[in-house]
């Protein structure tokens, strides 16, 4: 039996700090993230600006996400994509983790990082839409610069879809919104920002069809509901997430939850269950913080409480770096790497 001091659960920026912070302090890690990718939720905004890290200047989450995952990998921990977690059991001391692929994986403690859970968008239900997400429909924005001089149509009224139609407002040649409801929900500040601007608004408004170029390949027009035809460069289509955190405890290890959906833990990342870890958007506690930051304070934590859990008699906390011979090597590779790039 192939068993690791702590399995982490989910790859966003708390699965991958606590991959980090694991490796810091000498665990055998291994990280199951559902995706194809990591990086979690910051998948869904790369184009977004980062402000509110400390000691970061402004960065766009792309990057910064390229960043986290990097600082993931530091220790090597064992990785695996594409995989997703149903059951958790334990025997003995051992949690028993059952993945939708039939394996079962086995370790000392877990660390719960699944966030929001998968997240998938909400499709537009509409027959034929799928083949035009390889043109001109989206889900998400991955490239500003394709949307310069574009005719733009938004479907969506939350603050995701009215951040977008504010980025890209100095891009477009012509932009128009719609949503279902009555009134747009997002922050009031934004939505007036976008009409002094002269963005049009539709509400109680949906996309009836979507009417293809002569090739088939590119959406040309939009019906609307109303009836009324718009020409589109592109369509982006903001109607929220499917969130799927479900997996299944045996019932000696079921970690109480609240709302019956996120993990109730103490400041410390504990759950009900000992050995059970709980570390960002999925973690509740008075005080809770749901920012990135929050979410590498949080496995933090819950790093220090595994190795607890794993051996009472460690310490606390690990070393800081500047004193952590985790680094001795790495730094001299890092310094060498600055020297030899000064001699050019």
């Amino acid at each position: 039996m192939n068993s690791y001091d702590v399995i982490i659960i989910g790859g966003g920026p708390a699965g991958l700090y606590s991959a980090f912070y694991s490796g810091l302090r000498n665990m055998k890690t291994k990280l199951i993230e559902s995706q194809p990718f990591l990086g979690g939720k910051l998948n869904l905004y790369p184009e977004k600006m980062i402000w509110d890290a400390g000691g970061q200047p402004p960065i766009l989450c792309q990057d910064f996400k390229q960043q986290i995952i990097q600082q993931g990998l530091t220790f090597e921990p064992t990785i695996l994509l594409n995989t997703k977690v149903d059951f958790i059991d334990q025997v003995g001391d051992i949690f028993c983790i059952t993945t939708n692929d039939g394996e079962v994986h086995f370790s000392k403690s877990v660390i719960m990082a699944v966030g929001g859970g998968i997240i998938t968008p909400q499709k537009l239900p509409l027959t034929d839409a799928e083949k035009f997400e390889v043109t001109n429909l989206h889900y998400t924005v991955k490239n500003l610069s394709r949307f310069k001089e574009q005719r733009i149509l938004i479907s969506g009224g939350g603050n995701s879809a009215i951040d977008w139609a504010v980025d890209l407002l100095p891009l477009a040649k012509e932009m128009t919104l719609i949503y279902r409801g009555d009134t747009m929900k997002a922050h009031e500040a934004q939505v007036e920002k976008l009409k002094k601007a002269g963005v049009r608004f539709c509400y109680e408004t949906t996309i009836s069809s979507l009417h293809p170029d002569a090739a088939n390949s590119r959406i040309e027009k939009v019906r609307l509901s109303d009836e009324e035809i718009i020409e589109v460069d592109h369509v982006l289509i903001h109607h929220g997430y499917n969130q799927d955190a479900s997996l299944s405890f045996a019932g000696q290890c079921t970690p109480t939850l609240v709302h019956n959906y996120y993990y109730e833990a103490d400041t410390a990342g504990k759950t009900s269950v000992p050995g059970i870890f709980a570390a960002g958007d999925i973690a509740s506690y008075d005080g809770k913080v749901n920012l990135i930051l929050g979410a590498f304070q949080d496995a933090v934590n819950a790093v220090n409480s595994a190795k607890q859990w794993i051996d009472p008699q460690s310490e606390k906390h690990a070393m800081v770096s500047s004193h952590n011979d985790r680094f001795d090597e790495k730094n001299k590779q890092i310094i060498a790497g600055m020297l030899g790039m000064e001699k050019v």
